[in-house]
């Protein structure tokens, strides 16, 4: 997961003709070691003790329309759950822009997304991450990240920089475990809208979604 303050991103992008793999039960388990392992580390960089689960990465990747032109923008993929949503929602891998600090999940992505491009770097810095990279407008930016661990400021700051890199009411997606929106739900510059609890995720959470219309 992301840490501010980074130098800027570096983009790595590789094809392959390889079938994007099913996930097994033993990558599921390393996973959750993976991502346990990464929040004893650095606890407020993670967010997380365990990976999405699968019902909730598919609600989030539920609201990315697939036919929308334009590269979809993952913030904070971590091991790829949310990823692997996204590639069976009918999302090419190729239009995959994944941010992520970690360098090790980085390897990671790259070897299971091999057609995705990757970026090691700050996530809340999407300006300048995605400068040289995004050259056309996105058709959706799906996050992951902590964002209870930052300042409202930059979370709003966050939202309106991913807002400037989409189509117009094209959707800012971010799940959450609180009980109260990640960005205020009420605004005169966004709009935003809430699924039902996934109950069957551990913790239960909720996704939010926040459009510019």
């Amino acid at each position: 997961m992301p840490l501010p303050h980074r130098s800027r991103a570096k983009a790595v992008a590789v094809s392959s003709s390889l079938p994007h793999p099913q996930p097994q039960k033993r990558d599921i388990l390393e996973d959750e070691a993976r991502f346990l392992r990464s929040w004893f580390e650095r606890p407020l960089v993670t967010g997380a003790v365990t990976p999405s689960g699968r019902m909730l990465a598919r609600t989030m990747a539920s609201y990315v329309d697939p036919r929308l032109t334009g590269p979809v923008i993952e913030l904070g993929p971590g091991t790829g759950p949310v990823t692997d949503a996204l590639v069976r929602r009918g999302v090419a891998p190729e239009r995959l822009i994944l941010v992520e600090y970690n360098p090790d999940f980085c390897k990671l992505l790259r070897r299971r997304f091999p057609k995705a491009t990757v970026l090691q770097g700050d996530a809340y810095n999407i300006r300048a991450a995605l400068a040289d990279v995004v050259t056309e407008p996105a058709s959706a930016t799906i996050s992951s990240l902590p964002l209870f661990t930052k300042p409202l400021e930059q979370r709003l700051d966050l939202l309106s920089s991913a807002h400037d890199l989409m189509h117009p009411d094209a959707p800012f997606i971010q799940f959450t475990y609180a009980v109260v929106p990640p960005i205020p739900a009420k605004s005169t510059t966004y709009t935003a809208s809430r699924s039902n609890k996934v109950w069957l995720n551990l913790p239960p959470a909720r996704v939010w979604v926040y459009r510019r219309p």
